[in-house]
């Protein structure tokens, strides 16, 4: 008797054979596995007959989407809101430079070519990333990873991660809606901001404490199934809420990348994510037709075209505006300039939303293997090409693009307003969005079950309803419309300027009212006007002023448990490596020993010049018995001299055979125990507004050296001497441990 098995087991065996020839041959090319698994699906797929073909399509998608929602979450786990938070003014603005000029481009060029609305603008969301794979790849090869301008590059693939992401749910908005309205798409922005904010402050709050403590019955195998079952009911979740299971799936990654589990389940879930996504690339394969290619190798070649000079100029452009100099632009601009993984997901939802040509999907393809083959070339040149375009430009031209570069990086990052207006934008937002949530909740789930209970008596209903929602928003309205900023410049502003007073004033009736607005929507969803306004309103707020300081205490420890949540992967990375503690911007302390037969012995540190040319400090010197720490730059070496070095690893790696020679690394414990890296906050106890690294004896009070300044989120390492000091500065100094506290507390 023949068995017969499944269609769904030849077709995986025949998917999984023909990937693993074809990306053992690209790996001994030295491509990227994409391009393998691509040319695998072409050769299991219909259009090609020289090997057996899959007979099941229809199995093949669906594993093909579970592909995508694995691929997402793993996104998301690598992803993390904090990091976009890091990423920085250069990157973002670079970064939406590019994305608005090559997807406006791309939407222009197809009609151009005659095509559709729906495919021009799936056309413009294709090129709108960049292939991180490829990129990493070539930059490796080159070895180009650790130059300034790959840290740009680095920062605009996170924000391109997290702008795709919500292309896509617009994209399938108006392809499911097939309408452009103005008004529509900003109601699907505004609903998709929401539901973003939403999903992220509920996990933050909820999945950190679950997971802490479940911890002693969380083996691998059910945090495995843990975290697939919590993404594919956040893509269920997604879904039935009119958004993209991709949504889901990368929100709930990014939610659990804020967790002290991410590492592990990222590990756990690599091997389903590289098998499905295997599955996924082979599945976008299977769709080429080579036929097609050719048929429409024009436009293949004029998207190329786009993609490599639109990507080129657009990237350049935002990197000047946002204030690198031009060799540092034009670099970044040549490696950001080909498709990404994401055009085959975009191009396939257009299929699968059946609101695309058949002929969008292998230009797509094409396009993006021509820019995989480029992007090295391109990488390699760029440094060349600025060589050249110097020599053409009018040297007047490079001198106001270099006077604009320096001045914008020289500009302090926000001003004392801007930074203000900030925290009010988060406490107004986060607490708006929880209390237009449980709102909604309430209206329509809660109060239509307890009405349902008080069959009759929809009063009684809806007073137990308010009582309930009110009980719940009340911590949430109470943070909204009287928490102050805690900020040092909310304080200046108000001290340092009468003129302040009336804006600031101002800000807060608008927040009161923006509160009240909300209170009446709630009761508007339960009452009739008049019943709100006369009765309810006014018991409401008597009942929110004379429960006020319990409600402020609730929320308190809330926002503590947040925070708590929030911080607890970095927290738990210093108690693992308390080094890290002592180091900003990796930067970290090794010990040295040194060579009694050392060439720099009997030299001043002036003569040296370490810090000019390696970037390092030299913290700490020990000679016998004696420290001396911060040495000034007289202080010489001599031969046994054990020293403290603070640097970064690139740094420390270029240094250590210039001190160390022959002779090993000595673990200096008595040294580590008196020398660290702290920071002292410029506030109103400091009184270090104003005075200069020079002027305010740090050096002489604390046997101290300042390493680097935290400004508004700016750092500057190794600042000058005569860098001023500003409100809210976070000044690192490395020194003796006691010396510095003694400062922190005389200070205070």
């Amino acid at each position: 008797m023949e068995n017969h098995l499944p269609h769904l087991i030849t077709d995986l065996a025949l998917i999984l054979g023909a990937a693993l020839v074809t990306t053992l041959l690209f790996k001994k090319l030295k491509q990227p596995l994409v391009l393998g698994y691509i040319i695998a699906g072409l050769l299991v797929g219909p259009n090609i007959s020289v090997v057996p073909t899959v007979a099941d399509p229809v199995n093949v998608k669906t594993l093909a989407e579970i592909g995508v929602i694995f691929l997402l979450f793993n996104l998301g786990l690598e992803f993390s809101f904090k990091k976009l938070m890091r990423v920085g003014g250069a990157a973002s603005v670079t970064a939406m430079v590019e994305i608005v000029f090559v997807t406006v481009s791309g939407y222009f060029l197809g009609k151009w070519m005659g095509w559709g609305t729906m495919d021009s603008v799936f056309l413009g969301g294709v090129l709108a990333s960049s292939s991180t794979t490829i990129i990493i790849r070539a930059f490796d090869e080159l070895g180009v990873k650790s130059k300034k301008f790959a840290r740009i590059v680095f920062g605009v693939l996170v924000v391109e991660d997290i702008v795709v992401i919500l292309l896509m749910v617009m994209l399938s908005t108006m392809a499911v809606s097939k309408t452009f309205e103005g008004a529509q798409l900003s109601f699907t922005v505004l609903k998709l901001v929401f539901f973003l904010l939403l999903w992220f402050i509920t996990g933050i709050f909820l999945l950190p404490t679950f997971l802490r403590k479940m911890k002693k019955f969380l083996d691998e195998e059910t945090l495995l199934i843990l975290s697939i079952a919590l993404c594919l009911g956040m893509v269920v979740l997604a879904t039935k809420v009119g958004f993209s299971a991709e949504l889901g799936a990368f929100i709930m990654g990014s939610v659990f990348a804020e967790t002290t589990s991410a590492e592990k389940v990222e590990h756990l879930l690599k091997p389903l994510k590289d098998l499905f996504g295997a599955v996924f690339f082979v599945s976008v394969g299977m769709m080429i037709d080579f036929n097609a290619i050719m048929e429409y190798r024009v436009p293949v070649l004029l998207v190329t075209g786009l993609t490599i000079f639109g990507k080129l100029f657009s990237t350049t452009l935002g990197a000047l505006i946002s204030g690198q100099p031009l060799k540092q632009s034009i670099q970044v601009g040549m490696s950001m300039a080909q498709i990404g993984e994401f055009a085959f997901i975009i191009a396939t939802l257009g299929i699968t939303l059946g609101v695309t040509s058949d002929f969008l999907f292998p230009i797509a393809v094409g396009a993006s293997a021509i820019t995989t083959f480029t992007t090295p070339y391109l990488i390699r040149f760029s440094e060349p090409f600025y060589n050249w375009l110097e020599k053409m430009v009018p040297k007047k031209v490079l001198q106001g693009i270099a006077k604009y570069s320096s001045g914008t990086q020289d500009m302090q990052a926000t001003s004392e307003w801007k930074s203000v207006l900030r925290s009010y934008l988060v406490i107004v937002t986060t607490n708006a969005v929880v209390i237009l949530a449980i709102t909604i909740i309430s209206a329509n789930f809660l109060l239509p079950f307890v009405v349902r209970q008080f069959a009759g008596r929809e009063l009684i209903a809806s007073l137990i309803v308010l009582c309930v929602t009110l009980a719940a928003i009340s911590p949430f309205l109470w943070a909204m419309v009287a928490k102050r900023p805690s900020k040092i410049a909310y304080k200046e502003l108000w001290l340092n300027n009468k003129f302040n007073r009336g804006p600031l004033v101002m800000v807060e009736i608008m927040r009161i009212g923006l509160g009240i607005m909300l209170l009446g929507f709630l009761l508007d969803s339960m009452f009739s006007g008049t019943v709100a306004v006369l009765v309810a309103l006014p018991v409401i707020v008597i009942v929110m002023f004379v429960f006020s300081k319990k409600i402020r205490q609730f929320y308190q420890r809330i926002e503590e448990r947040f925070i708590l949540n929030l911080n607890a992967r970095e927290r738990a990375a210093l108690e693992q490596n308390p080094a890290i503690a002592l180091s900003p911007w990796d930067a970290h302390i090794a010990e040295f020993k040194v060579n009694p037969l050392a060439p720099y012995i009997d030299k001043t540190f002036a003569e040296l010049a370490w810090r000019e040319q390696y970037g390092v400090n030299i913290a700490l010197v020990k000679r016998g018995g004696r420290m001396i720490y911060a040495p000034g730059r007289g202080e010489k070496l001599f031969p046994h001299d054990e020293i403290s070095v603070i640097g970064t690893d690139e740094q420390l790696q270029l240094f250590r055979p210039v001190v160390e020679g022959t002779v090993d690394v000595k673990d200096m414990e008595e040294s580590r125990n008196n020398i660290s890296l702290q920071k002292i906050k410029v506030d109103e106890h400091t009184r270090l507004k104003g005075q200069s690294i020079r002027s305010s004896g740090i050096r002489e009070r604390a046997g101290g050296l300042v390493v680097g300044i935290e400004r508004n989120g700016s750092r500057i390492l190794n600042p000058d001497s005569n860098e001023e000091m500003q409100w809210g500065d976070t000044v690192w100094i490395v020194g003796d441990r006691k010396k510095i506290q003694a400062l922190i507390r005389k200070e205070d």
